[in-house]
């Protein structure tokens, strides 16, 4: 009875939230564009009157409605369905980390496991999430649709959140509230260890597939081809970044002390309630959301390019890009995607769409795309090729991201946490992080937007490329704060297998750099890949910023076992060792700043290299060009 009333309190807090969540949305939004959407509908409403700047009642994408009709911009998309998936993703983010923010801490207290072992577990399920982005992107761009991906994947994370909550209030947390320091559990049974284990990667699983499906699904709600849904599509991304922060602020607050104090099932049936909630929302707006048709599989176009390059790798390229074989009309061979119009670089992939005696002889229905490629089937394989260099270029940033939960928390617990009578988790000091995210996307966008872009001339401000160079600074920052804090930490020891005396609050400026870091690189990240992937593979664009999270978890296992293995040869304790107070942490630190700084070089060459996606629909002037 008690943990069902626990648990009403909660989701009550929950529904508080929701409506929090929603009014600073559409606060936000409305502040930055006008009453919502006035500026669209006031265009559309005197669209007669100026003829000569008309705007079109429907969208010029592609996009369509429910019913695959073209979408109807008065009634569908915008900020009333945007609005609407921000929430469900803030929702769903409080759910995630509800589960994710403690998930050392019942390794270790409930299941009994080592804190190596423990840590190599998060670390291990935290990346295997980001990896099944890639199945959830692949799946929406090939077959199922943005929506219905979205729909399925929320579906299976609700199921693996009560499937955890279920296991954990009847198999492993007995006698009730242990795991909380101090109450130890009982030994946790196999069938109950092998159903957590089921469950939390039903969570990933379900997580990962929705991510990157519902980032992308959130700006299709906005015309690129309209001046000023461009704008708010742009927008979208901070936004959506901020509901990520937002969602995670209640469960780095309020469900880790509740989880820490041994209230574990409470925690997660809180995050079950939660997801719930967010899978109910999404499919409310359903009558409102705008749709882009799925493209098919983007594996077998890429494989026809290489395929077909290879056959003619003795035919000569045409040196006019006229002569390359393209579909007539607006629409390209891949279903639901633009023409992108011809690039230079990676010409070698060219002979693919190079027209030989043969493929004349072919009548244009019976050409086969092993043989002869459009120009946009070619162009699709190139953005992918370009992209890679640069999506690289941010693992080593999130190697540094991934520090914040792991060895920042090992660092918190080695220092003083308690102010007064009052104990700090160590893991709540990301609540700093959260805060710095939330603070530095409001300056960029009221402070930092407006006066880049008069100096600039570029309305964004800095490009996609600019912000995430700036990340990859800042981040080095934070590494270079965190070791500073360590060199201090390690002065106040004054007894060999005790804490340090210096208050863990030292550690803010690392909290906040990596906060500061993430608005300009992720929500870089986000725009950049996005923007830049074709249409029949938008999804995949979004899932690179997740894979490239997932791979920081992997490389970052992979420095910290090589660090160790060569500094603690001859008996020494190492870099790293169990009791941080006879090692050298801040080395460590600083190692992963000069690596920053190595990577911020190679990302320079790269980023100069690039050169960005050109639809034929575009005007000249509207052409994405990003420049460093």
């Amino acid at each position: 009875m008690e943990v069902m009333r626990n648990g009403s309190i909660m989701l009550t807090s929950i529904t508080m939230k929701l409506v929090h969540f929603s009014f600073i949305f559409r606060t936000m939004a409305a502040s930055e564009f006008g009453s919502i959407p006035s500026k669209v509908e006031e265009a559309a409403n005197n669209s007669k009157k100026n003829e000569d700047k008309m705007i079109s009642p429907i969208t010029e994408d592609g996009s369509v409605d429910r019913r695959g009709n073209p979408a109807v911009k008065a009634r569908t998309g915008r900020w009333k369905s945007a609005i609407l998936l921000l929430v469900n993703y803030g929702l769903a983010t409080l759910a995630f980390f509800g589960v994710g923010v403690n998930l050392v801490l019942f390794l270790t207290r409930v299941l009994k496991q080592e804190n190596a072992d423990a840590a190599n577990n998060v670390s291990k399920w935290t990346g295997t999430v980001y990896i099944f982005s890639l199945i959830g992107a692949f799946l929406s761009d090939s077959y199922w649709g943005r929506y219905l991906t979205c729909a399925i994947f929320q579906l299976i994370y609700v199921v693996g959140l009560m499937l955890l909550s279920f296991t954990s209030w009847f198999l492993l947390v007995k006698p009730s509230g242990c795991g909380d320091g101090e109450l130890e559990c009982k030994p946790p049974t196999t069938i109950g260890t092998a159903i957590f284990y089921l469950s939390i990667y039903l969570i990933a699983f379900g997580n990962g597939g929705y991510q990157p499906s519902i980032a992308t699904f959130g700006s299709d709600q906005f015309d690129e081809m309209d001046p000023y849904e461009r704008h708010s599509k742009i927008a979208f991304f901070s936004y959506f970044y901020l509901a990520l922060n937002v969602g995670s602020l209640f469960s780095n607050t309020v469900l880790v002390y509740y989880e820490d104090s041994g209230k574990w099932v409470i925690g997660f049936w809180t995050s079950a309630g939660s997801a719930a909630l967010a899978l109910l929302l999404f499919l409310l707006g359903t009558p409102s959301y705008r749709h882009f048709k799925p493209s098919g599989n983007p594996l077998t176009r890429i494989a026809q390019v290489f395929f077909a390059a290879f056959r003619k790798w003795e035919v000569e390229v045409p040196g006019n890009e006229v002569m390359l074989y393209e579909v007539e009309g607006k629409e390209s061979t891949i279903a639901g995607s633009r023409k992108i119009c011809h690039s230079n670089e990676f010409r070698f992939l060219d002979k693919a769409a190079t027209l030989t005696a043969d493929d004349y002889c072919m009548q244009a229905k019976t050409k086969n795309p092993w043989k002869l490629c459009t120009v946009t089937q070619v162009e699709e394989v190139k953005c992918v090729l370009k992209m890679l260099p640069i999506w690289l270029c941010t693992i080593i940033y999130s190697v540094v991201f991934t520090q914040m939960a792991s060895l920042f928390v090992e660092q918190g617990a080695s220092m003083n946490t308690n102010i007064g009578t009052f104990h700090i988790p160590p893991a709540s000091m990301s609540v700093f992080d959260i805060l710095s995210v939330l603070f530095f996307i409001v300056i960029y966008r009221r402070v930092l937007i407006p006066v880049m872009s008069r100096l600039s001339q570029n309305p964004k401000g800095l490009t996609e490329l600019q912000r995430m160079g700036v990340g990859l600074v800042i981040g080095m920052l934070a590494m270079v704060a965190a070791g500073v804090v360590e060199v201090e930490r390690l002065k106040r020891v004054e007894v060999p297998d005790e804490p340090s005396s210096l208050s863990i609050l030292c550690q803010i400026p690392q909290y906040a750099f990596i906060g500061a870091s993430e608005v300009f690189m992720y929500v870089g990240q986000l725009e950049f890949f996005n923007g830049q992937a074709p249409d029949g593979i938008k999804s995949f664009g979004s899932s690179l910023c997740m894979a490239s999270i997932s791979l920081g978890n992997y490389v970052s296992i992979m420095i910290v076992n090589i660090v160790t293995a060569v500094t603690s040869r001859d008996k020494n304790p190492g870099w790293i060792p169990g009791n941080l107070n006879r090692g050298h942490l801040e080395r460590f630190y600083f190692l992963l700043a000069t690596l920053t700084v190595v990577d911020f070089i190679v990302y320079l060459v790269c980023a100069r290299w690039y050169k960005c996606i050109k639809l034929e629909t575009n005007d000249e002037e509207e052409e994405m060009i990003v420049k460093v």
